[in-house]
Parts: structure tokens; sequence; C-alpha cells
């Protein structure tokens, strides 16, 4: 306060010792009553807020704080000069006419008038705490409790007026409350959350009642009120963000009833939860750290009381994903909601800032955070468990794509839309862990260059060769190896058609993969293709029909009856099958014909006529290559009845 104080040094004071002569003033438009009557304070005349300004132009005030400042001898009583004594009635008076003044807020009316009125409180204070370090005496000590108490007084006006101004905002805005990534449940909530878009008076205040607030906060700060000003002002804004809070929809959840939920409410819940706290972060903090800045000159003061009030408010809502966190069901379906509380977290932490005042609200969320976090890396290793101890005895029928790939490539393409925050839900995992496990390998990229794997892709890999694995153990469950491949290829074309059309999960995979994950499947249908229709393809062979350069009848009809028996079979058995992809299902059957036909068109054409027309040629020949191509066109749809289907049965009866 001694830096501030000298920097208002005007001239010298007489010493201290030496008695002044009675003052006057030199005009005849002011006259002080009753000289005599030292405690008559509010009976002075004229006009208080000129006489105030002509006191505070005469420069003996200053003159006399200077001189009780740049006193070297504390234990010499001072001499009070008379205009001290006129400077305490008036401010006194002054203070009688605001508090004497209808409605809430008594500055504002006339901006001179408060100046003036500024300025000589912060001149008593001045004179208050530099009095306050002498040794007095009797006429001394009298006056200066007058002051303190004038001083009391003032300080009491401006606390009061400092909190009616702060609960005071007229003009109004469009506040939008934002949606978080997922969609809000359609189950009631107990945060009444109808609130999307509303309208709100929160952190509206006019610039002149910010510019008295400032002016106000000033002064109490500089006369050692700094205590009182920031309670009230924390208060204040306590309630403020309490109410629109409220308006918003916030209510605290009984722990017991949040359990007895079930977890599409949760989901709700959740869901709402987050949008209010985005809309604190984006809307109210910022809105909040503006007012301080606008109201308390110090940075460091204004950080402090953002800070406290900031503090306060998110304890209170960080109690919801406490409450989440004591259920301690991870099932994996819930990761996600707890990714979209991660995420807010982050952005709350963003959104207070990096000061040194917000050092334990900063903690306080991160260790939140890092329970959610760990909660989450807790689910997504669920998945895993559940993929190792899917052990089911029971093969799906007709080899299609079993349900477990179809929900872990869907839980991991959804997942990749959150693969930023997972990434840092495992990498905080590991650093905690310090465990080597899962640390990230060298991958190389196309340009060559080796570079790691982040966490999450390891971990997302991890689970793709777990079902891989568990995938290739189901297929050992089909009897018929031909199914067994139609069953490898099924769900391998899955895998690789999610990977192809998801950007997220493709980032996380990449190329290499896709050219392992594509050899596997080319290897499957040749695999296939051998087990099922090289036997058939056997048939057609030339080699041992001819005995002594003749065709042997017996063994050509032996031939045809072998092929009959065998695509009659496929075509019972394998238009049952599912391939549910249809490009999957077009290369096969294009495989297949492109194989079968032409084999089967040159054997009939080669052979066919060495059978006798009529009966005995129908009775071998049930085929036109025609015929076979319907087939082939018919397999894999699932179902064992169609038009083609049926006219060809009739053609093999």
């Amino acid at each position: 306060m001694d830096k501030i104080l000298n920097s208002e040094k005007s001239g010298s004071f007489p010493r201290f010792g030496k008695r002044r002569g009675k003052y006057e003033l030199e005009t005849s438009s002011f006259r002080l009553e009753n000289k005599h009557k030292e405690h008559d304070d509010d009976k002075v005349t004229g006009s208080d807020e000129t006489l105030l300004e002509h006191v505070l132009k005469q420069g003996q005030v200053d003159q006399f704080i200077e001189s009780l400042a740049s006193a070297q001898d504390k234990s010499l009583s001072p001499e009070i000069p008379d205009l001290a004594e006129l400077f305490l009635k008036v401010i006194n008076s002054r203070i009688t006419t605001y508090e004497s003044r209808e409605g809430l807020a008594k500055f504002g009316h006339n901006h001179e008038e408060d100046s003036s009125f500024f300025k000589a409180v912060t001149r008593l204070s001045k004179i208050v705490h530099y009095l306050g370090e002498f040794t007095h005496d009797s006429t001394t000590t009298g006056w200066f409790h007058r002051a303190k108490s004038v001083l009391h007084r003032a300080m009491s006006l401006l606390e009061t007026e400092f909190q009616t101004l702060l609960g005071i905002s007229k003009r109004s805005f469009n506040a939008k409350v934002m949606d978080s990534k997922t969609p809000k449940s359609p189950q009631p909530s107990v945060f009444n959350s109808n609130h999307h878009e509303t309208k709100t008076e929160f952190l509206n205040f006019p610039p002149e009642s910010i510019a008295i607030m400032k002016q106000v906060a000033t002064v109490m700060i500089f006369a050692g009120h700094e205590t009182e000003c920031c309670i009230a002002y924390t208060a204040a804004r306590l309630n403020a963000l309490d109410a629109e809070l409220s308006k918003q929809g916030y209510e605290n959840i009984n722990t017991e009833d949040f359990q007895r939920m079930e977890w599409a409410s949760q989901e709700g819940e959740i869901d709402h939860w987050n949008r209010i706290v985005k809309y604190l972060t984006t809307n109210l903090f910022p809105a909040e750290r503006k007012l301080c800045d606008s109201i308390f000159e110090h940075a460091s003061t204004a950080q402090k009381l953002f800070c406290d009030v900031a503090t306060s408010v998110t304890i209170k809502l960080l109690a919801f994903p406490n409450t989440l966190l004591m259920i301690k069901q991870y099932s994996i379906e819930k990761l996600f909601k707890f990714l979209d509380i991660y995420e807010t977290l982050c952005g709350l932490i963003s959104g207070i800032g990096n000061e040194l005042s917000a050092k334990d609200l900063i903690q306080e969320t991160s260790s939140m955070q890092r329970r959610i976090g760990e909660a989450a890396v807790s689910m997504f290793c669920e998945l895993e468990n559940s993929i190792k101890s899917d052990n089911g005895r029971i093969p799906v029928a007709n080899g299609a794509v079993h349900p477990l790939t179809r929900y872990t490539m869907n839980y991991l393409k959804y997942a990749c839309e959150y693969k930023d925050m997972l990434e840092r839900v495992f990498r905080q995992h590991n650093e905690k862990e310090g465990s080597t496990k899962h640390e990230p390998k060298h991958a190389t990229m196309n340009n060559g260059e080796s570079t790691k794997t982040s966490h999450f892709a390891t971990q997302m890999m991890l689970v793709m060769d777990l079902l891989d694995a568990n995938i290739d153990t189901k297929s050992n469950l089909y009897r018929d190896l031909s199914l067994r491949y139609i069953f490898l290829m099924n769900n391998g074309r899955y895998m690789l058609q999610k990977v192809k059309s998801s950007n997220d999960i493709y980032e996380v995979t990449g190329d290499d993969w896709l050219r392992k994950q594509s050899a596997e499947l080319r290897q499957y249908h040749k695999n296939y293709q051998r087990e099922t229709w090289g036997k058939v393809l056997q048939c057609m062979s030339h080699e041992g029909l001819q005995v002594n350069g003749k065709v042997s009848k017996s063994t050509l009809k032996e031939r045809f009856k072998s092929f009959n028996a065998m695509f009659e079979e496929i075509r019972k058995t394998q238009s049952t099958w599912i391939v549910s992809d249809e490009q999957l299902k077009s290369e096969l059957r294009v495989s297949i014909s492109a194989v079968v036909i032409p084999a089967y068109r040159s054997f009939l054409a080669r052979f066919g006529s060495h059978l006798n027309k009529g009966k005995q040629q129908e009775k071998y020949i049930k085929y036109q290559p025609e015929d076979i191509e319907v087939v082939i066109d018919e397999l894999f749809e699932g179902t064992a009845a169609s038009i083609g289907r049926r006219r060809l049965m009739h053609l093999s009866q």
C-alpha cells in the first residue's frame, strides 16, 4: 500500500509540533456550521458533492497524508488539521445521502458525485492506515477513532452496494446448451433435460454497472477490505451460477436412486450431465472469467476469485461421475458413455486454464478424469475377455457371419470414432502401470520410415487378433471342410469390409492388415474351390476313358453318374449355405462357373455322342451347360426353393 500511497505525494506539509491557524474557506459559497460541535457529523451545509470536491482540490488532505507517510518519528502524536475534520464530516454526510436513496442501487445516479466519493474514501483509508502507526494523544485518539468509524461505515455501504450490483442483470440473450456426442435417451431425466434452448439473464451487466463495481472493489481492496469484497463477490456469483445451472435442469442425484436405475435411464442422465458441463465450460466459465477481469484491477485477485467460484461449482458437478464410478459395473456397453464423460472433463480442464490458483481444481478434475479413463480401459479390456471366453460348441447355421464377429467389429468401428480419447486413456494407463505388456510395436509406413503404433491401435489389433483366432477355432466345428472355408470367408470378408468402410478404423489398422486379410481370404477361396469342385472336375477328366483306343461306355456312364450325384449334392447343400456379402457371393459364383462350365461343356461335347440317343442319354446326361449355370447362380442364398431349382429338380427326376 505504501508504494501506491507514495505515488500521490503533492507538495509539503508543516512539520509536526507547530499548531496551524484556523482554516477558513476563501469562498462565500461554503460555510462550516457548528464548528465546535465535532461529533455532529451530519450537519454540513451546502452541496456535499461540491464541498467534497472543494476540500479535495485544496490539496490539504493530500499534504496531510504525505506528512503522515514521510514522518520518521512515530512516537510524536501528529497534529490533525482543521480541514481534516471537515473532510470527515462531508464524507459521513455523503454516506447518509447514499443510504437514504430509494431503490436497490445507490450509486450510478451522478458519475462526478460517485467519483469524488471514491477518491475521498481512498484518501481516508490512507489517513487511517498511516495514522495507525503513530502514538496518539487524547485529541488524536478521538479523531482517529472517528475516522475509523467513518471508514467502516463507508466500507459497509460499499460492500452492500457491491452485493446489490452483482445481483442486478437486465439484458438477456439466447444460450444454447451443447449436445454431447451420443444422443439423449428418451427416458425421463431427473435433470429435467428440456432446456436445449433457453433465455437467460446470466452475466449481462450494463457497462455502467461494471464500471461502478470495479471502482467499489478497487476502493475496498485498497482500504484493506479485500476479504470482505472477495467473500461478497464469491457468494453472489455462486448464487448466480447455481441459479443458472438450475435453469438448465441440473439437480443433484441421490446415489441410491441412480444405482437403482436401468442402464438406459442412466445413459440419459450421463448425456444431460455432459451437456450441462459443456455449457458451463464454453459459456458460463468464460463469461465468469471476463467478469472477474472487468471488476478487479489485479490479475492475481481476478484469477483467484474465478478459480474459487469455478472450484465450488466443479466439485459439485464432479459428484455425478463419482456416483457412476461407485457402481463398479464396467460392462463393455458402457464404454462410450464413459468416454463422453472423459472428453467433457478434458474440456472442463482446458476451460479452467493453467493459473496457479487453479492448481487444486485442476488436480481434482484430472483425478476424476483418470478414474473415468481407468474404468474405460477396464471396459475395453473386457471385450478381450469376452472374446477369449466365447467357447460355444454349436456352429453358426449355414456358415454365416458369427454374431461375435458382427458385435466385435461394430464395437471397434464405433470405438475408433473415439480413438483420440482412447489413445489418451491407454497412454495414461500404461504410464501408470509401467507395464510393457501392450507397448506399441514398430510399424513400417508407406514412406518406408519406421514409427510407433499408438497405444490404442496396438490394443485394437490385439482384439482383432483374438477375434481371428476365435473364428479359426469355431471353423473347426464344421465337419464339412467346404462349409468351414465358407464360414472363414464370410467372417474374414465381414471384417475386411468393416475396415474398408470406415476411415477411422482404417487409420488404425493400416494397409498391412488389409493386405494380410485379403491374402487369407484368397487362400480360403482356393481351399474351397479345391475341396468342393476338385472331385467334380475329376469326373470330367479324359484320363481312363479310352481302352485300346476306344471310349469305354461303362466308364463314361460312371463318370456321368458320379458328376450328376456330386453336382446334385452340391446343389442341395450349398444352396442353403449363406454368403451375405454380395460381392463375395458374386466372386465365388464367377470363379466356380469359370472352372466348371467350360470343363463340362468340353466333356459333354466330346463324349456325349458316345451314349445312345434317347433314354440312355436322358438317363446319364441330366444337365446341360445352361442348367449348370442356373444352379451355380443360386448357390449360397440360404434357401432351398426357387423357380430355377424347381425346374432342375423336374429335369433330374
